[in-house]
């Protein structure tokens, strides 16, 4: 008789795989997931409610698909969750010594545009986001 198999490696194995999920799952800016999951799913309404107003609203007068533009500052932190950083950048530091006593280093805030296509029936087709000015946040940190 053949003594029964440990089920410890497939439970770890699994629990492993559960929380690489979980990471990926919470790697990207809660916008960017949240545009993800409603594709063909969330409507106009839905992301005003979210979002208010869009700044910028392209609906054309003979029909056909709308484009709406939200502009929303993130940071590096939002943008890139697992970067390590051991050392501030240098606009980190000069914000703590310029800043007022007691506050900490403040983070920098890169402008970005979320542009999000709606079909005819005004539910979300397709979105992207990019910069407001290509190429800034890649100055700035010296990339």
């Amino acid at each position: 008789m053949t003594p029964p198999r440990s089920r410890t490696p497939w439970a770890l194995l699994g629990a492993v795989f559960f929380l690489a999920g979980l990471l990926a799952a919470c790697s990207n800016p809660w916008r960017d997931v949240y545009f993800k999951k409603g594709i063909d799913r969330l409507t106009q309404d839905d992301i005003k409610e979210q979002f208010g107003p869009p700044h910028t609203a392209k609906t054309p007068a003979l029909g056909g698909d709308s484009v709406w533009t939200y502009r929303v500052p993130l940071s590096d932190r939002e943008i890139d969750p697992w970067k390590i950083t051991i050392f501030s950048d240098a606009s980190q530091s000069v914000g703590a010594i310029m800043g007022k006593p007691g506050e900490g280093p403040k983070h920098t805030l890169y402008c970005y545009r979320y542009t999000l296509t709606f079909n005819e029936q005004k539910v979300l087709k397709n979105w992207k986001r990019e910069e407001c000015v290509p190429g800034t946040r890649n100055t700035i940190i010296g990339q």
